[in-house]
């Protein structure tokens, strides 16, 4: 069964927060709430993390995950920017945008897509979220929460804890968080390509 943490949404609780984060370190596999919608999350390197993802959702392996980075510099530590999307990107985050980009050598083989060795980073405008990743201290490896066949993410905890206690190790509550994913921009061929359309204003990219 799951655990369930019921967290404030603008003064998550510490020790809360730190029994998550021990629980990523330690292997868990938990849902979460970000600036747009719930989420997937585990720790970076965890193998059997991307294969239970995998599964829940039905991926394949050209699936781009994506990693919770806390801020610019950690996101610059996974993906190589060059200084025009470096711009771009700092004028949209924090904020609920995906962007696409070639990764480092920091990036396990096993998250990089098979052909174009490339990964999704974001970095989320979300209090819980963040007190999570700064506690962390390193991405938190995600995907969005959307179930086979279903066409919107899950937008309740207790609906989340319902459905996949058996599926994931923890469920982190603070609240709805909507059902619109992130707007995913594609910068890995130089220029911004839209990829998704979401929650993130896309006229800057266009």
């Amino acid at each position: 069964m799951a655990k369930y943490f019921d967290v404030h949404s603008q003064n998550p609780q510490p020790r809360s927060i730190g029994q998550v984060a021990d629980a990523v370190r330690s292997g868990a596999l938990i849902a979460y709430p970000t600036d747009s919608c719930y989420a997937l999350g585990c720790k970076l390197g965890s193998r059997d993390g991307i294969d239970r993802i995998r599964s829940i959702r039905h991926l394949d392996d050209r699936h781009h995950f994506t990693l919770m980075c806390r801020d610019f510099a950690q996101l610059g530590q996974f993906v190589r920017v060059d200084n025009d999307v470096f711009r771009a990107i700092k004028a949209s985050t924090p904020g609920s945008y995906t962007f696409i980009l070639p990764a480092t050598r920091e990036v396990p083989r096993m998250l990089q897509h098979p052909k174009k060795k490339t990964v999704g980073v974001r970095i989320p405008d979300h209090v819980v979220t963040q007190a999570l990743l700064e506690e962390l201290g390193e991405p938190l490896l995600s995907s969005t929460l959307l179930l086979p066949d279903e066409e919107e993410p899950m937008t309740q905890g207790w609906e989340i804890k319902d459905r996949l206690d058996h599926a994931v190790d923890a469920v982190v509550d603070s609240g709805d968080c909507g059902t619109e994913p992130t707007t995913v921009v594609d910068f890995s061929g130089g220029e911004a390509e839209i990829v998704r359309r979401g929650a993130g204003d896309t006229s800057r990219f266009e």
